[in-house]
């Protein structure tokens, strides 16, 4: 039977349009005849479809299965020459049906898109950037290449000719090995490392280079990898962005903590400025006692050897503070000069540069500690302590719920928490004694600080300081509610002074009772503890009647006044009647130094304001060996100021210069005074010079004693006023020491900023 026209047009869909499958699988030979007006052929009625089988008479049989095969992704050979639809599967229906062998030439990548004009066009301006900088690194590399052998022809040179390449200033340390070849730039004001992990000179390259390139040259390899690298990156960004991925995101694995890389800067002993003799001498100089006044070490842990290793900044530090302490009274030694140069050389690197190290954090305290201006590199220390996270060092100490740490993790935590703990007490120290203010007010950060005490790798001068951390915390206390009220006493104000008195001699009674554990009644901690108690009791009479005239105060305030100055006899005789504490004055900073000068000061103040109620002599005789002991230990700065002030009252009073000399406190009390001279306002008449025999040396010095220069608080308009001035010691003590907070000869500074 012939294929009719009606039945044919019937099959390919009268209307021209096509339709879904389903409409075809129900349709059957008595579907109707087809409409007159519908196309005699649809877009599928090709000849090669007539002439290839595929137009059959369909039957009631196979009314399902003839039905117009849905488009694939991939067309077989058959089907793309004749250019019909295909299924996308290996065999197709219409191969199947014809019995031709059904082949797929090129396998289909799946769920690949064709690139947008943007993604080509950035590809292409990729390519393009990568050859300009690659033919750019060409021209670096042979100017490198240049360059290194030029370096390398000097340096032979000067080895050759035996002149190191950065030696020692005159009168350095000698050396005891030979010479080192390896050299350094200078420090003084040298730029911070360039990347994270610095490195001096040219660090080799493991890569593996051409054969044509000489062990002298820069590898090619080596310049060119980063290049290749983001070429790298940016194909396979643009394979991602043009092919979405049906799997799941992956997860992101927590980043591991990084190594903390070698050190960027070599200490004085690997630059031999200093000999490894002269470093181990200045080591045990600073252990001797320095240890104490800032408790921020543990001897057993921090060695010579580890302490050099792991930080050349504090090991440079450390032994600077020694050396000055070993130059004593006589011209400073050269190692101080170079350790404190490199010191504060890898100190203003630090300053735009990461921090890795805890310990760096150990050598700015110490920059700070012994420097009489001390404000700028302890706020700069707490800083960097924040940004390593120190503060959450006694938090994580005291979980012990926590995971199990490791005995070096452990270790870690320990050090943190000792070094955050001894920062946080000079930072607040240095806010109340210069009058600024408490910039860190976390008193949660110290909440489990005696942790500390019952750990297992304590330090033995932990008790010291922890007993400094409560303390401060109670003087913090203390100065926020007396400052506001501007010397306004009232029955409130004494009864919180009694408070605060009382508060005071608890804290005192609860850590002596920790330090008499481990020490007898002449340790230089209990002595310290002793005078810190006296001075707090002191600085608190003073914060609270700041401002206040003191010669015509009320019988309350006036009562206030003389248990101040029982505090300040107490705390200086404290200091006298000590050996142990005299001793180790040479190790004290200038904290101790500034707490024992303002008790002084503030006896003659009192000697001045009440001369008929206080014994003079007692007084002149105890204000005189403190000042001998200062001049002792090499602070001028504040045994200068004492024997001003004392000059002053003798003159006042009518008392020979060094009358008590340096007998015992009860010497001086029968000493027979002449009637003080008629009193003479030095705003009118100006008093006569300084002599030797008052101050010392310095009185040939008009630079110390030009007017300009001596504080307000020392002048005798000034004397009724007892209180702290606003700017706390920088108010008090002359100024004759340079700029940068330590004595010596130093080169002029810049005031620029």
């Amino acid at each position: 039977m012939s294929l009719s026209p009606t039945t044919s047009i019937d099959y390919e869909q009268p209307n021209g349009k096509r339709r879904r499958t389903a409409s075809f699988v129900g349709a059957g030979p008595s579907s109707g005849p087809a409409a007159p007006n519908g196309p005699a052929r649809s877009e599928m009625g090709s000849p090669n479809e007539s002439a290839s089988g595929l137009a059959a008479p369909p039957t009631p049989g196979s009314a399902a299965s003839a039905h117009i095969p849905k488009r694939g992704a991939r067309a077989c050979t058959n089907c793309r020459k004749g250019k019909n639809r295909c299924e996308g599967e290996a065999p197709c229906r219409r191969c199947q049906l014809s019995g031709a062998q059904c082949v797929f030439e090129k396998p289909e990548k799946k769920n690949v898109q064709a690139l947008s004009s943007a993604s080509v066009e950035r590809l292409s301006r990729l390519e393009g950037q990568y050859l300009v900088m690659q033919s750019q690194m060409i021209g670096m590399q042979s100017s490198l290449d240049r360059i290194l052998s030029a370096v390398q022809s000097q340096s032979q040179a000067l080895v050759q000719a035996g002149s190191p390449m950065y030696g020692p200033p005159g009168g350095g340390a000698q050396g005891d090995g030979p010479p080192r070849a390896r050299a350094f730039p200078p420090l003084p004001g040298f730029a911070p490392p360039p990347h994270k992990y610095a490195t001096y000179g040219i660090v080799p390259s493991t890569a593996p280079s051409s054969d044509d390139e000489s062990e002298d040259t820069l590898p090619r390899s080596t310049l060119n990898a980063p290049i290749e690298a983001l070429q790298g990156l940016a194909n396979a960004a643009a394979e991602a962005a043009a092919a979405p991925s049906a799997s799941p995101p992956r997860v992101k694995k927590r980043k591991r903590a990084e190594p903390t890389p070698r050190n960027a800067f070599p200490h004085v002993v690997e630059k031999g400025l200093v000999s490894d003799t002269e470093a181990r001498e200045l080591y045990h100089i600073f252990f001797s006692g320095c240890h104490i006044f800032i408790p921020v070490f543990d001897p057993t842990y921090d060695t010579y050897e580890g302490l050099s290793e792991r930080s050349p900044w504090t090991f440079d530090a450390l032994l600077a503070v020694a050396a000055k302490i070993r130059s004593g009274t006589g011209p400073l030694i050269p190692a101080f000069y170079q350790c404190l140069e490199e010191a504060q050389g890898i100190a203003r690197s630090s300053l735009f540069g990461p921090v890795v190290r805890k310990e760096a954090v150990q050598g700015m305290l110490l920059l700070a500690a012994w420097s009489t201006n001390g404000w700028l590199p302890s706020g700069h220390a707490m800083r960097m302590a924040l940004d390593l996270g120190l503060h959450r060092a006694l938090e994580k100490l005291a979980d012990e719920g926590g995971k199990k740490r490791t005995e070096e993790e452990e270790r870690n935590l320990v050090v943190s928490a000792r070094i955050w703990l001894c920062l946080y007490w000079f930072d607040h120290q240095m806010s109340l004694g210069t009058g600024r203010p408490i910039v860190l007010r976390d008193e949660s950060s110290i909440r489990h600080c005696r942790v500390l005490l019952a750990h297992p790798m304590a330090s033995p001068t932990d008790v010291r300081l922890i007993s400094q951390v409560e303390l401060i915390a109670q003087k913090t206390q203390i100065y926020e509610t007396l400052s506001p009220l501007n010397g306004q006493v009232n029955h409130n104000t004494l009864s919180f002074i009694r408070r605060a008195n009382i508060a005071l001699d608890k804290w005192w009674a609860d850590c002596d009772e920790l330090h008499r554990q481990t020490m007898d009644d002449e340790a230089l901690p209990r002595k310290i503890l002793a005078g810190e108690l006296h001075y707090a009791k002191l600085w608190l009479v003073c914060v609270a009647l700041r401002g206040v005239s003191w010669d015509k105060m009320p019988f309350e305030q006036r009562e206030l006044a003389f248990q101040a100055k029982d505090a300040a006899s107490n705390c200086l005789a404290n200091l006298l009647e000590s050996h142990t504490y005299r001793a180790a004055l040479r190790y004290a900073v200038h904290d101790t130094l500034v707490m024992a000068a303002f008790s002084g000061l503030f006896l003659l103040k009192m000697a001045n304001l009440f001369p008929a109620e206080l014994d003079l002599g007692a007084i002149s005789v105890q204000v005189e060996q403190l000042a001998q002991l200062l001049s002792d230990v090499a602070a001028e700065r504040y045994a200068l100021t004492l024997r001003i002030m004392l000059a002053n009252l003798r003159r006042k009073v009518g008392l020979p210069p060094s009358a008590s000399g340096m007998g015992g406190p009860g010497q001086g009390q029968d000493t027979l005074m002449p009637p003080p001279p008629q009193f003479i306002d030095p705003s009118i008449v100006p008093p006569p010079p300084f002599t030797v025999e008052e101050v010392g040396a310095w009185a040939n010095d008009q630079r110390v004693f030009n007017p300009a220069t001596i504080p307000l608080w020392l002048q005798e308009q000034s004397l009724t006023d007892l209180g702290l001035p606003q700017n706390g010691s920088d108010g008090i003590f002359l100024n004759v020491g340079h700029t940068n907070g330590w004595m010596g000869d130093f080169p002029q500074m810049p005031e620029a900023w």
